[in-house]
């Protein structure tokens, strides 16, 4: 088990200028296979989500906290990527759930602002109920239909994917030829520095799931999109269909985060493909098993560890590199 003191996380607390009206909730101890589609991992020591209400500050002074006291974050939005070990997390997570909505949202223009928070399918009523003005605290309706009833695309491929703005952002998420950064206009951020910046979108940081933020130091809060009219049948129907393809592609079978492995064109085929020519859909280790639907998706078929998870993800690509000389690079982050 990784080890923690909790009279550091006491000191978190008390230290981290959290008034005591805050809408803020705290847990320690927080069990992180409920809080992630795998449903595996341990404890996080202390587990934080701040609310709308009481706005990205709290957020940087809980970043600002965690430095001072020397404990590790982990920024966790719907853990629709993410493995959390078994032995759980000796810091802080800080999970962006509560940190949702639509801040703005210019009809004339189409550019709508999104909280980091925002689940990619579901979101406020607000965005119908007060015309895209600034949200309730509770989210509850599902953001697409919001859109379609206005006839603004732009973000309908994402239909029926799991996981919130941020993630989708950070991970420059991508299905049905499309990605994220497709209509992004900018991205609010809390830089290295704790302070609050705004970085515009530029084609050349961006890659196939690769943004400029992998591998920084910061938190994103905020993303500005560029929507544009389209005909709201047409909508509805492209919405349905990916999400009946996501249906029939088993990916709500079983507790998974999707597509394991990146693709790489080097490769000649998808990587779900090159696997499935080895022969290895239904491989398994404990409870973690390569889906017997798909090659590039490995499941919770029951009790399955985050280690099982693991060893499976290093089995299958080591059997690839030995089969057919290519690196599979993972897409789901370990913590």
């Amino acid at each position: 088990m990784i080890c923690y003191c909790m009279d550091t996380i006491d000191e978190f607390l008390k230290n981290s200028n959290i008034p005591a009206n805050a809408s803020i909730a705290t847990r320690m101890r927080e069990p992180l296979a409920r809080r992630a589609t795998f449903n595996v991992g341990g404890e996080a020591a202390l587990w934080i989500r701040p609310s709308q209400k009481d706005g990205a500050d709290m957020i940087a002074a809980v970043f600002q906290q965690a430095r001072i006291q020397g404990l590790p974050v982990c920024v966790l939005g719907r853990g629709a990527n993410v493995v959390f070990s078994d032995n759980g997390f000796s810091g802080v997570v800080l999970d962006t759930g509560g940190w949702s909505g639509v801040e703005t949202f210019d009809q004339e223009s189409g550019r709508i602002v999104f909280r980091a928070g925002t689940r990619i399918d579901r979101a406020v009523e607000t965005l119908a109920k007060h015309s895209f003005g600034v949200p309730d605290e509770e989210p509850s309706c599902d953001v697409m239909g919001a859109l379609l009833a206005l006839g603004y695309g732009g973000l309908e491929f994402l239909a029926g994917m799991p996981g919130t703005i941020g993630g989708a952002v950070y991970m420059n998420a991508r299905c049905y030829e499309r990605s994220i950064a497709d209509t992004l206009v900018s991205v609010a951020i809390i830089d290295e520095n704790l302070r609050h910046a705004t970085v515009p979108f530029r084609a050349a940081e961006w890659g196939y799931k690769k943004s400029p933020f992998q591998n920084r130091d910061m938190l994103i809060t905020a993303a500005e999109f560029l929507l544009y009219k389209k005909e709201k049948d047409a909508l509805l129907a492209e919405m349905e269909a990916h999400r009946a393809d996501r249906e029939r592609k088993g990916h709500y079978r079983f507790p998974s985060a999707g597509s394991v492995f990146k693709n790489n064109h080097a490769f000649g085929m998808p990587t779900g493909k090159l696997i499935d020519e080895l022969g290895l859909r239904g491989h398994s280790h404990g409870g973690a098993m390569v889906a017997p639907f798909h090659g590039n998706i490995i499941v919770n078929a029951g009790g399955a560890t985050a280690a099982d998870i693991r060893f499976l993800v290093d089995d299958v690509a080591q059997r690839v590199r030995k089969s057919a000389g290519f690196e599979l690079e993972t897409e789901i982050v370990f913590m």
